[in-house]
């Protein structure tokens, strides 16, 4: 990248040869050679009286406007900010990723590794730019702060209004994803070598120091750029805004460096095109940013329907309720995934609380379950004296107390004095509850295909449940979909049984013909879920739940049952008794189950999850 030269004898001038002087005093051919690079007489001389090639070779010292020691700082303070931007315009895509299509382990194995592979292909791209390195800069940098900036906007709309078409539009954001993986990539990786020739010309240093010099800006503005970008960015901006403010950050930054530091490198012609360029990006990236919550706004319509009518962004995730107006039933969705559907939600909370509420059940937990439509079940059974929620938002349970539809569907469960809600990690919080706590523990969480959740799908997890029940407690696991992800559902059987648990799993079927199957969590830790969602379709894998794919969910919820001693699969026989379940539906619900049984698959723990 950068060449070595050989130092001038005392007293001498600097050479500032091309590529092709030999960096002698007087050239490799002698007074008269035709390739010295000092020569008086040499036809390629850069400093030469009658050398052609003058001073302006492309390694020539810049003509700054200020002192080399003031110009060399501010191209290494352009070096922290666009690494900090270049950074930012990473974790966007891995967090909008996430939210959008699932599974953050692959989404960022993904966008990270196709990004250093690109950044490696920009920087041999580059090498040929490096005559031209301010222009080339200047330009590079007007094009990354638009493909970066306006990538989650654009990324979110195709998911938006091309995901429901089926097909191949199904994959639009994966394919996306990839192609500004790879393109914000090769426009990173071409900065440091330009960079590099920036500052050599600003001041010239062994290129030892230089790099070290350059990197140590490159990595401290990448750690305030992965600083930023979840405590500042994404809680007050979105992700959105976000994007958009850190690509207009970056465009003002490489437009003032090149066009203040180094305007007297450029033609006149170049100045105006880089002007111009910067101009348009910053007006396409302002107009984008005034309308983004419209943007925003449309979007949502498009992926839940008209009848959105509670949209807020809590400290964890995106909650959203549509329906419970002209007769339609509510809805609601937490990070884009359908959590309940009002229309079939009875079956799946029923299916879930009534066969553990079967035995003593003075004493509940719910893990999960923030919409109270699990506790209204629980609640329903005489002889309940305290009902613990652990609720990793706890936003979202305010609004399950305060909404109007959604109080009204968990029948106020939330104004009940034995209900307590604990906000916080499920993990953490069974860490530190006492033994034999509980008579009945209920596991309300997402489903174990959601990277987020494994934790609360572990032996390790497992037998911190086990140590809270009570000798003759029952605990019940929601565990995803039995057909269309039966390995990861006898997998949590074979976990649960590798804490010590004896369990028998059942298989409840969806009353509604286009209710969903399981639920996929949220982008957020696990700890959160409430209530059912659609699940993924066979051999695919998970992705966030649109209202138009949910007749594509396979209609069916799995469950299991746990216990010290083989649990007994039945309602409670007291009243009240539930309405869509029997004794007779409980035991073709554990045969239709049984028959997807996977023997000998080995249980799933925190340092090798097997989901």
């Amino acid at each position: 990248m950068i060449e070595p030269h050989v130092p001038a004898p005392p007293g001498s001038p600097p050479s500032w040869g091309g590529p092709c002087g030999s960096g002698g005093p007087s050239g490799s051919s002698g007074p008269g050679g035709s390739s010295g690079s000092s020569g008086p007489g040499g036809s390629g001389g850069s400093s030469g009286p009658g050398g052609s090639g003058g001073s302006s070779g492309p390694e020539a010292p810049a003509r700054l406007p200020v002192r080399p020691a003031v110009g060399r700082f501010l191209v290494l303070a352009g070096v922290f900010v666009c690494a900090a931007c270049g950074l930012v315009y990473e974790l966007e895509l891995v967090a909008l990723a996430s939210y959008l299509i699932g599974d953050s382990v692959t989404q960022a194995s993904v966008v990270l590794s196709v990004m250093v592979f690109a950044m490696g292909i920009g920087s041999l791209a580059a090498k040929r730019l490096r005559g031209l390195a301010a222009a080339g800069f200047g330009a590079l940098e007007a094009v990354l702060a638009l493909v970066g900036g306006s990538s989650a906007m654009v990324l979110y709309a195709v998911f938006a209004w091309t995901g429901g078409w089926g097909g191949l539009w199904a994959d639009g954001p994966r394919v996306l994803l990839v192609a500004f993986s790879l393109a914000i990539g090769v426009l990173i990786g071409a900065e440091v070598p330009l960079l590099m020739e920036l500052i050599q010309r600003v001041r010239r240093q062994d290129p030892g120091g230089a790099v070290a010099d350059l990197f140590a800006a490159d990595y401290v503005g990448a750690l305030v750029g992965g600083l930023a970008f979840p405590f500042v960015l994404l809680p007050f901006l979105g992700q959105l805004t976000g994007a958009l403010l850190t690509g207009t950050v970056n465009a003002v930054v490489g437009a003032a460096l090149v066009l203040g530091l180094f305007r007297r490198d450029l033609t006149r012609r170049a100045r105006w095109l880089l002007l111009t360029a910067n101009a348009v990006v910053l007006a396409l990236l302002a107009t984008a940013t005034v309308l983004a919550d419209d943007f925003e706004r449309a979007a949502r319509q498009a992926v839940y329907g008209q009848d959105v009518r509670v949209a807020v962004r809590t400290d964890v995730q995106e909650v959203v309720l549509t329906g419970d107006a002209d007769g339609r039933p509510l809805d609601l969705f937490l990070d884009g995934r359908l959590r309940v559907r009002g229309s079939d939600e009875r079956r799946y909370h029923e299916a879930l609380v009534h066969p553990a509420m079967n035995g003593p059940h003075a004493r509940v937990l719910v893990l999960g379950g923030g919409d109270g439509l699990a506790v209204r079940e629980v609640l329903r059974h005489p002889g309940v004296r305290r009902v613990d929620v652990v609720e990793l938002d706890p936003q979202l349970a305010r609004l399950a107390r305060q909404d109007p539809g959604l109080s009204t569907l968990n029948e106020h469960a939330y104004g009940d004095a034995r209900v307590h809600v604990a906000p916080g990690d499920a993990f953490h919080r069974l860490r530190s509850t006492p033994s034999a706590t509980y008579d009945v523990v209920i596991s309300d969480l997402p489903d174990p295909s959601v990277t987020a959740s494994t934790k609360l799908y572990s032996q390790e997890f497992y037998g911190l449940l086990r140590r809270v029940l009570a000798p003759d407690g029952r605990l019940v696991v929601h565990a995803g979909p039995v057909l269309a992800a039966p390995r990861a559902f006898w997998t949590v059987d074979a976990t649960l049984r590798a804490a010590g648990l004896r369990t028998v799993a059942y298989r409840v079927a969806a009353d509604d013909p286009g209710a969903a199957a399981s639920d996929n969590g949220s982008a957020s830790d696990a700890g959160t879920a409430s209530g059912p969602g659609p699940g993924p379709a066979p051999g695919l894998e998970p992705e966030p739940d649109r209202a138009t794919a949910a007749l594509r969910a396979p209609r069916g919820w799995g469950f299991l049952l746990a216990a010290r001693t083989a649990p007994t699969l039945r309602p409670d026989p007291a009243p009240p008794r539930p309405r869509t379940l029997t004794p007779d539906s409980l035991a073709r619900d554990a045969r239709d189950a049984a028959r997807t049984r996977i023997p000998g698959l080995p249980p799933s723990t925190l340092v090798h999850p097997r989901y």
